[in-house]
């Protein structure tokens, strides 16, 4: 089922960024940067996907940086996003299966695209469980969002 999907990178991750878009043509992608591979702030892009993603404007978000651990972080102080960072398919799946993340964060310089292509089709096509045991849970990191807030 094609998708609304933000995108965004710094600079470890343009390239990335760019495969991934050239690769999944059946996606509508809304990148928010960013535009070349000139050193630039992960946190600017990241907030960006996840604003797009928590209210609504896309269905879900793909953030990538050299480890994909600080547009992890970034993403993740945005309230309403669930932002998931994997390495691997089988954390992807999980990912959107138990947690219902709804951004994907990646290593632009720890996988290969052909790799990170894999990841990104199994998150994208993995639905959420909607088990009552993750229901359940999920509402829990909801409530500790708002004590936050």
């Amino acid at each position: 089922m094609p998708k609304r999907v933000a995108i965004g990178s710094d600079h470890a991750g343009y390239r990335l960024k760019e495969f991934l878009k050239r690769s999944l043509p059946e996606h509508e992608f809304c990148d928010v940067g960013t535009d070349s591979p000139e050193p630039c702030d992960y946190p600017d892009f990241a907030a960006q996907v996840a604003r797009q993603v928590a209210s609504g404007e896309c269905e879900c978000g793909i953030i990538i940086c050299g480890t994909g651990v600080g547009s992890s972080i970034a993403a993740n102080k945005v309230p309403g996003v669930r932002a998931a960072l994997c390495h691997d398919v089988y954390s992807a799946e999980m990912s959107r299966l138990h947690n219902d993340a709804n951004v994907l964060a990646l290593g632009g310089r720890v996988v290969g695209e052909g790799l990170a292509l894999r990841i990104v089709r199994a998150w994208l096509e993995t639905p959420f469980s909607g088990e009552e045991r993750h229901r359940r849970r999920l509402a829990k990191l909801q409530a500790l969002e708002r004590a936050t807030l």
